[in-house]
């Protein structure tokens, strides 16, 4: 009999984390990797995780068509390379009917990014065409007339503060508010999101004797009060994001929602990459499903559940930079889990080693209760 992976999910994976990603907590699918599982394989991947809602830095038609009649709602993004030309309504309108319209609606794209993390750089000129390319996506979108369907963001790291502690001081730096005003205005007037990538893990590395790591593992601490407000914080994930709370009703948007687009925590690390554990990543992003699976909100939002997307979903080994860069993933590309937080997803096609030994016993189990109920 052909394997099934949703039919094990039942059994092995724990209630706690498969409502958390039923509540719909989304995962980042990078493929900076020449060693990967094909797209078709992946989309089993995640359906015997429940996941529901990916992540991807492109508009990769082959995983757009591997996930063609499937319940995952896809974030695709626009790289900061092709800005300038979006910020052409024609190009635009040219870039939505080839990489969206075609797949739509057999496979549901909700929303696009344009560019990641653009006000980290220096780049003056993609700064300046970062909202004429959304304005002229959201446009054509109307044009398409699936601009109800779809929205357009664009991710920011916490760079784009100034101040981030307390939670109550957080600010835009002062060079971009100009640029960061016309991004909410954009928002408020298209409903879209802000999203911000957070990783309290970049805090404690960069300042391990001072950062307390079971703060940002969201284990128990004293927490942070914060002097203004009187809110109390006992997580760095929380804390991070109310700042850009903050930082957005300064600039008059409270209405905004914020959600987190990458947070996570890498496995391996260098010698100077303080916390890069198996250990500290599991429990980072298993701690965080049980927040999420609470429905929680953070102290400025108690009633906002956050809507998180994990980075990342594999372990990609052509990433430049540090080690810790190349082992954010929750899975090694041959399907094994990069460590344990529940997550008994299995990724089709693969049959070695205890994994499958694994697979054959639950399919007794199985095959025993189904006869029993028989």
């Amino acid at each position: 009999m052909a394997y099934t992976p949703c039919l094990f999910l039942v059994l092995v994976l724990p209630g706690l984390t498969l409502q958390a990603l039923s509540l719909g907590v989304g995962i980042n699918y990078g493929q900076i990797a020449n060693n990967l599982p094909s797209p078709s394989r992946v989309a089993g991947l995640l359906n015997s995780l429940s996941i529901s809602k990916v992540k991807l830095y492109d508009a990769d038609p082959n995983v757009l068509r591997a996930f063609a009649n499937t319940n995952v709602e896809f974030v695709v993004g626009i790289g900061n390379e092709l800005v300038a030309n979006i910020t052409d309504p024609d190009k635009a309108l040219q870039w939505l009917t080839t990489h969206v319209q075609p797949y739509i609606p057999y496979t549901k794209i909700t929303c696009i990014t344009v560019g990641n993390e653009i006000f980290s750089g220096n780049d003056t000129t993609l700064i300046t065409n970062l909202v004429p390319a959304m304005q002229s996506l959201h446009s054509a979108l109307q044009t398409l007339g699936l601009s109800h369907q779809v929205n357009i963001s664009t991710a920011h790291s916490l760079m784009v503060l100034s101040t981030s502690y307390p939670p109550s001081s957080g600010t835009f730096k002062p060079d971009i508010q100009e640029y960061m005003q016309s991004i909410l205005n954009f928002h408020a007037e298209t409903n879209s999101p802000f999203l911000i990538n957070a990783y309290p893990y970049f805090a404690y590395k960069d300042n391990p004797n001072n950062v307390p790591l079971n703060y940002v593992l969201f284990q128990p601490n004293e927490g942070v009060v914060d002097p203004v407000t009187g809110l109390s914080y006992d997580n760095m994930l929380y804390a991070q994001i109310d700042a850009v709370y903050n930082a957005i009703k300064t600039l008059g948007h409270p209405e905004l929602e914020v959600k987190i687009s990458e947070t996570g925590w890498p496995s391996k690390g260098d010698e100077n990459e303080a916390g890069a554990t198996p250990e500290n990543a599991e429990i980072y992003n298993g701690n965080l499903l049980k927040r999420i699976e609470m429905g929680q909100g953070t102290p400025m939002r108690p009633d906002v559940p956050l809507h998180t997307y994990v980075f990342a979903l594999f372990n990609e080994d052509l990433k430049p930079g540090p080690t810790s860069e190349r082992n954010y993933g929750l899975y090694n590309p041959d399907g094994t889990p990069a460590y344990n937080i529940g997550l008994n997803g299995v990724l089709p096609g693969y049959h070695s080693g205890s994994s499958s030994k694994v697979r054959t016993g639950l399919w007794c189990i199985l095959s025993l209760i189904i006869a029993i109920l028989i």
